[in-house]
C-alpha cells in the first residue's frame, strides 16, 4: 500500500464517523479523574479536562500530517556528491501505545543519495510527524527509514533511535537508567559493513 493511500485511510478512519469531539474526550477525562478518587469540580482541577484535550491534540498532530509529503522537495544540483548524510540526535517526544506513557529520545538519520538530497530540516520532519502518534518504538524506526527509501531512492539508509520509555522507568519495573536502541539499515547501508560502521560511529 502506497504512502499516500496510507496516509488517506489513516485520515479517514480518524476524522470520520464515531471521532469522539473535544467535549467527549473532556468528559472521559472528568470521570478518569473521578476514578482516580478525587472531584473534577474542584478549583484546581475544572480546567484540567481542556488541557488535557489540548495536550493530546498536540501530542497526536503527526496522525494528520504526511511524512511523506515532507520529503518530495528535494535537489539535484549538489555536483556529483555521493557520500553519506546524517542528521544527528533529533530529540523526539511520543507516546507509547500500551500505556499512553512517553517516549523521550533522540533520532539518527543518514542516506546514501543516489542523485538527489532533500533539505536536512525535512528529516527531522519525518521524525516529528511519525513520532507525534501512538508508538512503539521499533516501529517509529522502521516507518523513518522506509518513507525514505521510498520517496528519496537513494543507495542506502539508516535510522538508530535510542529512547527513554517512561511505561518502564516511571511505572512496572522502575529501571529509570535504562533506554532502549533500536535501528534499521537498508541497501547500502546494511549490505556494507565500513559504511554500517561508519554510521554506527556518529551515534555514539
Amino acid at each position: 500500500m502506497g504512502t499516500n493511500v496510507h496516509a488517506l485511510e489513516l485520515t479517514r478512519s480518524l476524522h470520520g464517523v464515531g471521532k469522539p469531539d473535544r467535549a467527549e474526550v473532556e468528559a472521559a477525562v472528568r470521570t478518569i479523574i473521578r476514578w482516580s478518587g478525587d472531584n473534577p469540580e474542584r478549583d484546581g482541577l475544572i480546567e484540567t479536562p481542556a488541557r488535557v484535550a489540548r495536550a493530546l491534540e498536540e501530542a497526536f498532530v503527526g496522525y494528520g500530517q504526511d511524512p511523506a509529503a515532507a520529503l518530495r522537495k528535494s535537489f539535484d544540483e549538489i555536483e556529483g556528491y555521493d557520500e553519506m548524510v546524517a542528521l544527528r540526535g533529533v530529540r523526539f517526544e511520543s507516546r507509547c501505545e500500551h500505556h499512553l506513557a512517553p517516549i523521550v529520545g533522540r533520532a539518527w538519520v543518514a542516506y546514501v543519495p543516489n542523485g538527489r538530497v532533500v533539505g536536512i530540516s525535512k528529516l527531522a520532519r519525518v521524525v516529528e510527524i511519525y513520532a507525534r502518534r501512538l508508538q512503539l518504538q521499533e516501529r517509529l524506526t522502521a516507518q523513518i527509514a522506509n518513507v525514505i527509501e521510498q520517496v528519496l531512492k537513494p543507495r542506502g539508509v539508516g535510522v538508530l533511535v535510542r529512547a527513554t520509555h517512561h511505561c518502564m522507568t516511571a511505572r512496572g519495573v522502575h529501571k529509570p537508567e535504562a533506554d532502549l536502541v533500536t535501528s534499521r539499515m537498508i541497501g547500502c547501508l546494511r549490505d556494507h559493513s565500513e559504511l554500517r560502521q561508519e554510521f554506527l560511529s556518529m551515534t555514539v
